[in-house]
């Protein structure tokens, strides 16, 4: 499995996440499956089904979690240097919009609503590696556009 790039802060809320979900949740969970197991007829419980599903949710993400941060590579934000890479905070303008900002991150931290992308998704890629004043093409879904980087750092 390739590695998980985190911050600090992300590793730290994941880790948190996770304890969670394997102390509090995992209880909560068992009780609500037990309470439903006593609740009469299992041929029709609904709360049962409902049970066994938030069980397996719970699982799941605690399986995800444990993947994420045992190949987790820890990155410093606020990268400083020449070229874009993860943990950069970039400026960028693309002709005609305002400037945007942005910090490059794993995939497990990003929120573009924050302002945080991944280092895999279109514009995270395109930007890798590139410097200030470079005039990048960004292929997204949506078709293909061109973006300035103004700043890095």
């Amino acid at each position: 499995m390739p590695s998980s790039y985190l911050t600090k802060e992300g590793f730290d809320r994941l880790q948190k996440e996770l304890d969670y979900l394997r102390v509090e949740k995992r209880n909560q969970v068992a009780v609500r499956l037990r309470e439903a197991l006593e609740g009469g007829e299992l041929i029709e419980n609904a709360e049962l089904e409902a049970a066994k599903n938030e069980q397996s949710f719970v699982e799941g993400r605690i399986k995800e979690l444990e993947i994420i941060l045992s190949n987790a590579k820890l990155i410093e934000e606020n990268h400083q240097g020449d070229t874009i890479q993860v943990g950069s905070r970039v400026e960028v303008q693309e002709k005609g919009y305002d400037p945007e900002a942005y910090v490059i991150v794993g995939a497990a931290e990003a929120d573009p609503r924050l302002g945080r992308i991944s280092n895999e998704s279109p514009l995270g890629k395109a930007l890798l590696n590139k410097k200030a004043g470079d005039k990048v093409n960004v292929e997204a879904p949506g078709g293909v556009f061109e973006i300035e980087i103004l700043s890095i750092g």
